[in-house]
């Protein structure tokens, strides 16, 4: 929600011996100096055998991580419920939920005023502020997706479409509709990108480690402008484009679930309503629907 620091965790993967460690000098002292210690002079007798490694590595993130070039994500705790794209090379710790697609599709759905309206209908809420909290599985597990639109049903490679859209594996009757989303999701994503990072404002310096994405810093004198640029600001005060790309998007979701004469006029109770009954009808407990 915030700008990227330029602070860096050190890693060593899952496997790395300490002799491969070693090898990285000056990381590699800043935990046999700082870490090792502490990690020697604890209970946890793994922990203290393999004191150079992170304690909760998440073999299986990383595993989700090494077939895709970049996954969605969002805060765990927000007063805006957002979805963002995190490149591969980047590992998110326990503040972001990560869902592992990389298709603006599955992104635009997510972003829908109709998956955030299910998420603060089913999460918890947190601190002083009553902030909402995105809990997995409440919030993402139990939302019905359009139909032909599931994670199951989208599953397997992807594609690019001309504009840059990415498209997910789907049935050919549901391609139109999925192709309006990813699209309309696609343009929202870059057009916020654009305003986070205008090029006026900031220089893209390539990272040292080939692969990863660029640095991007203020241009001299912009440092002040550049760290407004962040999403919390851009929500709190929404433009007028932002309010466009969203209802764009909002109205091809509305079509992939077949809701015609969708506008945004409709109201949150009659969209709740909907999607309480889609949720209800595959659960097998559809006449219940109306209570």
């Amino acid at each position: 929600m915030q700008r990227r620091t330029d602070d860096w965790v050190i890693d060593f993967g899952l496997n790395m011996t300490l002799d491969e460690a070693s090898l990285f000098e000056k990381p590699f002292s800043v935990i046999e100096t700082q870490v090792a210690p502490q990690r020697r002079a604890g209970r946890d007798k793994g922990q203290a055998q393999r004191w150079w490694l992170h304690a909760r590595p998440s073999p299986k993130y990383r595993r989700a991580l090494s077939s895709l070039p970049r996954v969605i994500v969002t805060p765990t705790v927000a007063k805006h419920r957002l979805f963002a794209f995190l490149d591969r090379h980047e590992l998110a710790d326990h503040q972001l939920v990560t869902i592992a697609r990389a298709d603006d599709t599955t992104f635009g759905i997510l972003h829908s005023r109709f998956h955030e309206l299910w998420s603060l209908g089913l999460c918890t809420w947190l601190g002083k502020g009553n902030d909402p909290r995105y809990t997995p599985t409440t919030t993402f597990e139990t939302f019905p997706f359009p139909d032909g639109l599931t994670p199951a049903d989208t599953k397997g490679p992807t594609e690019a479409l001309d504009s840059g859209a990415v498209l997910p594996t789907v049935a050919a009757d549901q391609r139109a509709v999925a192709t309006k989303i990813a699209e309309a999701a696609h343009t929202l994503n870059e057009r916020r990108e654009s305003w986070l990072n205008p090029e006026e404002l900031t220089e893209r310096v390539p990272e040292v480690v080939p692969a990863y994405p660029d640095r991007i810093i203020p241009r001299p004198g912009h440092e002040a402008d550049l760290k407004k640029r962040t999403l919390t600001h851009l929500y709190n005060e929404p433009p007028a484009w932002l309010n466009y790309a969203h209802q764009a998007l909002d109205a091809a979701v509305a079509e992939a679930y077949g809701w015609k004469g969708y506008t945004a006029a409709m109201s949150d109770d009659e969209i709740l309503r909907r999607l309480l009954a889609l949720n209800l009808e595959r659960s097998g407990d559809a006449g219940t629907a109306s209570g």
